[in-house]
């Protein structure tokens, strides 16, 4: 047996580990030992586990609201070019992101040249490189004023 496993041998004599008794561990005999080995469970094989794994449908609406096809940083930089005064809190928000995740995605923008900061009084107002390519290979063609045009419809009529 490999010497990373823990293993607990007891005498024949004491009686058997049942899982209930024993916790994650299983009991297997031999002819003339017991011989305990930690087993890991996950949440769906545990007996113990409080909230066991339900399958997910494919007409389950809500694995959809797991994912978008846009990142944080395209969202916070498209909600910054509609309202280059918003608060980070409204941001996060928004977003469905902590005001620190904002604080952090605000750096990479700045530290790209996506986006530049202003202080007016005592907030910060934002202004966005829009002629910047997106950054991507696969959307490099494009430009931060297509996406935001494209997201935002902010072409004139």
């Amino acid at each position: 047996m490999p010497h990373s496993k823990k293993m607990k041998i007891e005498s024949e004599s004491q009686s058997p580990l049942l899982p209930e008794q024993s916790g994650n561990e299983s009991t297997y005999s031999t002819d003339h030992s017991k011989i305990s080995e930690p087993k890991q469970f996950s949440g769906a094989q545990n007996p113990n586990s409080e909230v066991p794994e339900t399958p997910k449908s494919e007409s389950d609406s809500s694995s959809l609201s797991n994912w978008t096809f846009l990142s944080n940083h395209a969202h916070v930089l498209l909600l910054i070019s509609g309202d280059p005064a918003i608060r980070l809190r409204d941001v996060a928000s928004k977003v469905g992101i902590t005001e620190r995740a904002v604080q952090r995605i605000i750096a990479d923008l700045e530290a790209g040249n996506y986006i530049q900061r202003r202080k007016v009084g005592r907030r910060n107002q934002y202004h966005v490189n829009r002629d910047l390519p997106l950054r991507h290979p696969i959307e490099a063609h494009r430009t931060i004023r297509c996406l935001i045009d494209l997201i935002l419809d902010t072409t004139p009529s």
